[in-house]
Order: C-alpha cells, then structure tokens, then sequence
C-alpha cells in the first residue's frame, strides 16, 4: 500500500484518512489514479483535487454512511465508486452493531480493489457484466441449527462474507476452531478473488494446462475433497507443497491460496517500500538488502528479485514479534514447490 500527502500542508496520509490531521483538508481516493490527494468543493458543485486537475463527486457511501472515502468521475452515471458498486448486498444498517462491522468489511475490500487496480486486472461489478465480481455481506439467521448459517465463500463470481467476521473475538474462535494461523478479512477477500480470477484468467485459457501441471485435477471431486480434508486433515508433508494446510484440499484451494499470498507479498512490499524499510541483518550473513531501493512490488516482471526482497523482511517482521511475546507475524514456509507455484501466478498476473 502506497503512503500519500497532503498537498495542502504536507501532512502524511493514510489510505483510509477522510480528513487530513494537520489541517483539516477534506480527503478523496481518485481509483482512476490509485492516489489519495486532498481535495476541494468546486464551482460545478463536485471536488476537485487541490494540487491537480479533474472533477469529481464523493462516493455515495461516503456521503451517506461514512464507509468510503473514494471518488466518482463527474462524468460518471453512477453514485457509487468502483469498489462500492461491486456489493449487491450490505448489512441491514438499523443496527449499530452491523454498521460497525460492514466499516471493516469495507476498509480491507477497499485495499482488495486498490491491490486489483495497481495490478491491473479486470475489475467490473456483475450487474453490468455477467463475468463481473459482486459481494453478498450477510449475517447468519437466528436459528439453532447449521441451516441459519453463512458460509464464506465464492460462487461464479459472488463473493460472500459473513459479516461475523468483522468481530474480532469471533474471528478469533473460528481461526482457534479451524486451526488456522493466519486468518484476516483481508485474507478471505484476496483468497475468495482467487476463486474469481481462477475463472476468469485460467478456466478455458491456454493456461489451464499448466495450471493443471503444477496445481493438481481441479476435475475431482471437490465435496469429496473437502470431506476428505476435514476428516482426516491435511497430509503429513503438506508443508513441502503447499503454502497452508488448506491449500491441500483441492487444486482450487491451492490456487486461491497461492494467489491470496501473491497479493500479501506484493502489497506488504509497497508497503515497506514507502516506509523507507531496510533489512541488514547483523550476523549470519554479509549481504546486505534495501528494499527501498527503485523497488515497485506492483510492477516487476523478475519474481526471484520479489522473493530476494521478501524473504528477509518476513524474517525480520518475525523476530520483532517474538521479540515482544508475540506470535508470528508471518506463519508461513515457502518451500520450493509453494514458490514455483507463486511464480506461475505472477506469471499470469503480468500477463494482464
């Protein structure tokens, strides 16, 4: 994620900021820039960027829910900004509590699309393209039995969240339940888009073979995975495969995996990149790396230089964490047969 600055007192600017700390200027994303700028109230009646040129209307969830700071083009027909015209359903917002969560839903489905733009990929909601992407943010029902529930998940190009996951003692418990090391909302959107981008940029593609090659039959059984998975658990090795225990159900998990852990490299490296990071570790080694350096993580075709940068950063991010009693930061291992995976995805990222 890219640092930004206000242009009107030169504060530093955080991607969800409304309004700049320093002095007040009212704040805009411009998705047609991926760039957060302050802005001002025009003649025409919209805003305009108070460094820069263009008109623009605030996003109808901004000005209505306070759930998005994105703009509209003036010229565009639609109320909602290109990563709130994705959602065909919210949270019934007569509750307080639904309006909290759908805050957080929307925050880091925000970073998913800022990632998906800066990547270039197709991006256009499903009630103006039949192969469009759209979000269902639902609550289970207050049932006593498994019916009531909703399940996370991804179906021919609708993605569903269930809004629990948005609470943070919630989340906990199913990552507890689930045995899960790692489990974010960012990490259900990047893994559920995975399922999207399976179909959109693999099904029927001359990649598909190659997929195939390297992530497995996605033809067999995925019910019968599944069960497979959750009665008997993951293989004994599953580490020398795969990037999560998860990934080792089906092809198809294994992909939205690899592609969700693509995207948690090439962001966290932005990331770092604008903080100035440098990693120099002091004993064990004498190379010396600075991932500051003319480095963009969005757009390098060289992934063994991704990795270079990757690597050392996730040790470091590791050891501060235990460093304070905490657990891992990044509880993962990339084995060979994970990277030749990752690579073949931003193979197929880059291609776009």
């Amino acid at each position: 994620m890219k640092l930004f600055t206000c242009a009107r007192c030169g504060n530093l600017l955080y991607f969800e900021n409304v309004v700049c700390t320093r002095c007040g200027a009212t704040l805009g994303f411009l998705p047609d820039r991926t760039e957060l700028v302050a802005v001002e109230q025009n003649e025409q009646g919209g805003w305009s960027p108070v460094a820069g040129e263009g008109h623009y209307m605030q996003c109808a969830n901004y000005v209505a829910h306070a759930v998005c700071n994105w703009m509209v083009p003036s010229g565009d027909t639609q109320a909602l900004c290109v990563a709130c015209r994705l959602n065909r359903t919210i949270p019934a917002l007569g509750l307080d509590r639904n309006k909290v969560l759908w805050r957080r839903l929307e925050a880091d489905k925000h970073r998913l699309v800022y990632a998906l733009l800066r990547l270039g990929l197709p991006v256009l909601p499903k009630q103006e393209d039949d192969a469009g992407l759209a979000f269902d943010f639902l609550a289970d029902e207050p049932t006593f039995n498994e019916r009531g529930r909703v399940m996370t998940g991804h179906a021919q190009g609708l993605i569903t969240l269930n809004i629990a996951e948005a609470d943070p003692a919630m989340r906990e418990r199913m990552r507890d339940q689930m045995a899960e090391p790692y489990r974010t909302i960012l990490g259900h959107f990047r893994h559920e888009s995975g399922h999207y981008y399976w179909d959109r940029l693999v099904r029927s593609t001359p990649w598909l073979g190659e997929v195939r090659a390297l992530f497995g039959d996605d033809t067999q059984d995925y019910s019968q995975a599944l069960d497979h998975h959750y009665r008997e658990g993951p293989p004994r090795d599953w580490q020398q495969h795969f990037v999560s225990a998860y990934a080792a159900c089906h092809p198809w998990e294994d992909w939205a995996e690899s592609w969700a852990h693509y995207l948690h490299i090439v962001d966290t490296l932005e990331t770092a990149n604008q903080f100035g990071l440098s990693v120099r570790p002091r004993a064990g080694t004498d190379e010396s790396l600075d991932v500051t350096h003319d480095f963009n993580a969005y757009d390098i075709d060289d992934f063994e230089m991704l990795i270079h940068h990757w690597l050392p950063l996730t040790y470091a991010l590791n050891t501060l964490n235990r460093s304070m009693g905490h657990e891992d930061a990044y509880p993962f291992v990339l084995a060979p047969a994970v990277l030749e995976k990752l690579q073949l995805v931003h193979r197929i990222v880059r291609r776009q």
